[in-house]
């Protein structure tokens, strides 16, 4: 049973031998990490899962990215991910928990009258079909760099809020 803590409770080396491991060292040069260039993660949304020796077996983090339409308005959106199990421990219920604890988070205050963020995710949509992700509103979203459509989901009570059209990227405060 994996045990779920923030985090920054974490080594840094750790988790970056861990993303290591479950994605190639050549990680940073994806699309995801494109979006969220620039960005510190969401910390109180971002989660480690220790196996029962308290070794480290996955992590989750959500970044503050926007989609910003034709017309420059942002709407704000969380990115999922990475969610990285290590190689020997996948398949064993990690990333489930771990997207259990994170979207539980996201979802924490939320209400009919102040609803979550829509969250998005590059990502398997057989896997992530569980937790309502879907590929439909997305489909004439861009990217800063190459995607997969189908891999590219959205979750949201309402996603008839989110514009069409519109290009994903890092979360730009007016001041910035």
């Amino acid at each position: 049973m994996p045990t779920i803590v923030p985090i920054d409770a974490v080594p840094p080396e750790l988790h970056e031998q861990l993303l290591d491991a479950a994605f190639g060292p050549d990680r940073s040069t994806r699309t995801a990490y494109r979006i969220r260039e620039g960005l510190e993660r969401l910390g109180s949304v971002s989660f480690a899962a220790l196996d029962d020796e308290d070794y480290l077996a996955g992590t989750i983090e959500l970044w503050p990215v926007s989609l910003t339409d034709e017309d420059g308005k942002q709407y704000p959106l969380l990115m999922v991910g990475p969610v990285a199990v290590a190689p020997s421990r996948q398949k064993q219920g990690y990333g489930r928990a771990l997207m259990a604890a994170a979207l539980g988070a996201v979802e924490g205050p939320a209400s009919a009258e102040n609803p979550a963020l829509p969250q998005v995710l590059i990502g398997d949509p057989e896997y992530y079909e569980a937790w309502d992700f879907v590929a439909g509103p997305t489909a004439q979203w861009d990217t800063p760099g190459p995607v997969e459509r189908h891999r590219l989901l959205v979750r949201c009570a309402n996603p008839a809020v989110l514009p069409v059209r519109g290009m994903l990227g890092p979360w730009r405060s007016e001041q910035a």
